[in-house]
């Protein structure tokens, strides 16, 4: 990973704690990013350098606006304005995984075609503590793909109990 990436990511953190509000920055941070990461379109016009900096920023006031932290929307809002829209998935991805290390916790990333409730995260988060041996902090990705089901990632294991999976599986098989 860049140092640059690194750098941003521990200011952001930096700034996420002194407003004391780590782990709902880092979410809607990890939101963003991953919302910037799967739209072509926005990613091209938060990361074009003929676009001016200023318009940029603007983009990000107009679709963060009211929907996130205040603190969230300034961060976001100085990557992109420093020319660094490109690389906002990353750095948020980063943000994630130092406010998780902090915790003792590592990153648990969930692919699911629907948005999961707070008591479907917590019960998840507890069933990968176990299986895992370690806390985890569980970032939902709402996927359509998906289908049904769940992917998760943590670190460098992946567990696919996704429908897609299974059906492309039971194909196999006939």
């Amino acid at each position: 990973m860049s140092d640059r990436i690194e750098g941003y990511a521990d200011a952001m953190l930096a700034v996420a704690r002194a407003e004391g509000n780590v782990e709902r920055i880092s979410d809607e941070l990890f939101a963003v990013g991953r919302a910037v990461e799967g739209n072509d379109d926005l990613r091209a016009a938060l990361s074009d350098a003929r676009i001016p900096a200023d318009r940029r920023m603007q983009i990000v006031d107009d679709l963060l606006d009211g929907r996130t932290q205040p603190a969230t929307k300034g961060l976001i809002s100085m990557v992109v304005g420093a020319g660094r829209g490109g690389d906002l998935a990353k750095i948020a991805a980063t943000v994630a995984d130092q406010a998780a290390q902090a915790q003792g916790k590592q990153v648990a990333t969930v692919r699911s075609a629907v948005a999961l409730s707070d008591d479907q995260r917590n019960r998840l988060a507890t069933a990968l503590a176990q299986k895992l041996g370690t806390e985890v902090d569980v970032k939902v990705i709402q996927d359509p793909s998906v289908v049904g089901g769940l992917i998760t990632t943590v670190g460098d294991t992946v567990i696919d109990g996704s429908v897609r999976t299974r059906l492309n599986r039971l194909r196999e098989a006939l």
